[in-house]
């Protein structure tokens, strides 16, 4: 069978090498509206089970230990297994300084798996311990993208675009190596290599501000009436299970009531605004939201002009395709490396992963010795 690229798997037995010892590795990805699990049943083989769960961290902030130990049942895991910890938590309101959040979300994982070996990524690729990540916070704050670079690393020269909920990761990797600009958000944001455009939180007047109405344009209100979920769940391009969000009026995630939100981007409901119209809002403002992706992708692409392919990943993978393709790349899933649920959590797939390889390294090193 075929393994992740760099994680093969022996073909003959589907086995670990000689007397090395099974150990499960889960990998975390804490973020500050979403949280994503992955567990890996030991070196080289693929993730055995993936979650996502929504959860604001600030709107409870305590539950969090709890939610850990769920999510980590959910997946199978053992009282054994090896943690690998990556976040973005740190940058919710809730905390005043990234510094506050980092040692957090330490906190809270330390807490809900007591005497665990719990490893945290580094933005530059190394495995901290929890002591090591408190004294160095701003080195393992929003590093889940350096992850899930360094994974898709082993595949060869590509752009990484990853659409999540609320932002996209356009990461170049050229010769095995991740060669992203910044290392930082702030420094993402400037170098475009960071986009604050998801496929499901993002207020759709962000995205836009004029979208087609009657026989000319509207200028869109800015209330917060329907955020990015709204107009892909109408389009049919998002499940309504991958909506992990609040809507902005409390109403269920379908399409029915995402219509009535679309309406009132316009400040109109559902009696003056009709379907055609709603299909023509929406399709504009996710015309808006791909061009402005794939800009982004071509700004990257010119510091590395070689690259002609672009691994999609995340809840909008379907945007990451489309903006890639008006990039010009080639569309690579890596759902289809990673498999579906992993690939849609995908740092903490990577984080495990990469964890896994590491721990492999370590004890064939050692055998050696």
């Amino acid at each position: 069978m075929d393994g992740f690229p760099g994680f093969e798997i022996d073909d003959a037995n589907d086995t670990h090498p000689s007397n090395m010892p099974t150990v499960g590795v889960i990998g975390w990805d804490v973020g500050g509206a979403n949280t994503k699990v992955a567990r890996v049943a030991g070196p080289g083989r693929p993730p055995v089970a993936a979650a996502v769960r929504a959860y604001e961290i600030q709107r409870g902030p305590a539950a969090l230990p709890g939610l850990l130990g769920a999510l980590a049942v959910q997946v199978g895991g053992c009282a054994g297994d090896i943690h690998a910890l990556t976040m973005t938590a740190e940058l919710s309101q809730f905390f005043r300084t990234k510094r506050e959040g980092v040692a957090f979300v330490l906190d809270a994982v330390t807490a809900a798996f007591p005497g665990a070996a719990i490893h945290v990524y580094s933005v530059r690729g190394e495995f901290l311990s929890p002591a090591a990540a408190r004294i160095a916070p701003l080195d393992v704050a929003a590093a889940n993208w350096a992850a899930t670079a360094r994974a898709v690393s082993r595949i060869g020269d590509a752009i990484l675009v990853d659409v999540g909920t609320t932002t996209t990761d356009i990461i170049p990797i050229v010769g095995g190596t991740v060669t992203a600009t910044g290392w930082t958000d702030p420094d993402r944001l400037a170098s475009g290599e960071l986009l604050y455009l998801g496929a499901v939180r993002t207020p759709v007047e962000v995205i836009t501000q004029t979208v087609p109405l009657g026989d000319g344009y509207a200028g869109v209100s800015a209330e917060g009436f329907a955020v990015a979920g709204d107009v892909h769940l109408w389009r049919g391009t998002l499940a309504a299970d991958a909506y992990t969000t609040a809507t902005p009026d409390g109403r269920p995630a379908t399409r029915v009531f995402a219509g009535e939100r679309l309406a009132r981007v316009v400040c109109g409901d559902r009696e003056m605004v009709d379907a055609a119209a709603l299909d023509r809002i929406a399709d504009a403002v996710a015309a808006a939201q791909i061009e402005r992706t794939a800009t982004a992708i071509s700004r990257v692409r010119a510091r590395h002009p070689t690259i002609a392919t672009a691994v999609v990943t995340g809840t909008g993978d379907f945007l990451a395709a489309a903006a890639a393709e008006r990039a010009g790349l080639t569309v690579r899933w890596l759902a289809d490396d990673f498999g579906a649920d992993a690939a849609r959590a995908a740092p903490a797939s990577a984080v495990a992963l990469l964890l896994a390889s590491e721990l492999e390294s370590r004890w064939s090193a050692s055998a050696t010795r």
